[in-house]
């Protein structure tokens, strides 16, 4: 059953993807950087399922986060922020009866959007090579099932197709439009290779599209404006709070190594009157108070 509080966050996230809007979507590997992006202002944010794989299981995204572990973490970040969550289904953990299950359970766990993409199971990183993808016809059973289960008929079905290295530019967008036609409400063609590209799948696909943007990855990296007058809604930088924190902290801990100090880097590090903040403290002793229990 779907809250009140998320009913009224499909409303208004699903009111907000509109072509050209150009909304920047940072992905969250958990509650902490969950935080993080929604104290920074942004107004919306992916439960990433390669951040998930690399910071919870220490290994590449190639599947082998189960949904169970998923929804754990899609159920922190949810109680930990107010933001909407579009989250990565991956393949939706099978065929189209999983996705049934997949679309309960993430539902449940306080998603406002659904990610599913048409690679066979166990996927890959969408810039990883040896990409596999089921036929059109799967995928379009898989979008059916997901928006017949789904309990709030606002919480959105993203549709991503990764074909576009596998059968070329022109065979994604007839998969992202036959997703469409399934019922998909918005629509995500993975890793183009240049800016002609990019400007070709809004124009050629109309509707609501992600543009995913991975530093070091496949896809041009254009500014918020450029994306937005291309026709894109949302501009997904999936990975950029890990990249950033593990740079963070290798350089921190390298330099610890090397000096047997953090002295130098004080200035790198956030100090803990201002991380006590960014884990909500006040909320707590508030609560301590109100319910007699310690300050924290």
């Amino acid at each position: 059953m779907t809250s009140n509080a998320n009913s009224l966050r499909n409303q208004q996230f699903k009111k907000a993807l509109v072509p050209g809007a150009g909304h920047i979507m940072p992905g969250a590997a958990n509650a902490l950087a969950a935080r993080v992006i929604e104290a920074t202002g942004h107004s919306m944010l992916m439960v990433s399922g390669a951040a998930v794989a690399n910071t919870y299981l220490g290994m590449p995204d190639i599947g082998l986060v189960s949904l169970s572990e998923l929804a754990g973490h899609v159920g922190a970040i949810r109680d930990a922020v107010n933001i909407p969550l579009l989250v990565d289904g991956d393949t939706g953990f099978g065929n189209a009866i999983n996705v049934v299950h997949t679309v309960k359970v993430l539902e449940r766990a306080g998603a406002n959007a659904i990610m599913l993409e048409d690679q066979t199971f166990p996927k890959r990183c969408g810039h990883f090579e040896g990409k596999e993808v089921v036929s059109c016809d799967e995928m379009v059973q898989k979008i059916k099932a997901a928006v017949d289960t789904r309990q709030d008929s606002n919480m959105m079905i993203l549709a991503r197709t990764d074909s576009r290295a596998i059968e070329g530019l022109q065979a994604a967008m007839d998969r992202a439009h036959a997703y469409k036609q399934a019922g998909a409400d918005f629509l995500f063609i993975e890793a183009p290779v240049s800016v002609e590209e990019m400007i070709a799948i809004p124009k050629d696909v109309p509707g609501v599209h992600v543009c995913n943007l991975v530093v070091g990855g496949k896809t041009p990296l254009l500014s918020q404006q450029e994306l937005a007058q291309m026709g894109y809604s949302v501009i997904l930088y999936a990975n950029v709070a890990l990249q950033a924190s593990l740079m963070a902290m290798q350089q921190c801990l390298q330099h610890l190594h090397d000096k047997g100090s953090v002295q130098g880097i004080e200035d790198q590090l956030m100090m803990f009157k201002e991380r006590q903040k960014m884990v909500n403290a006040d909320h707590f002793n508030a609560l301590a108070q109100r319910y007699g229990g310690r300050q924290v």
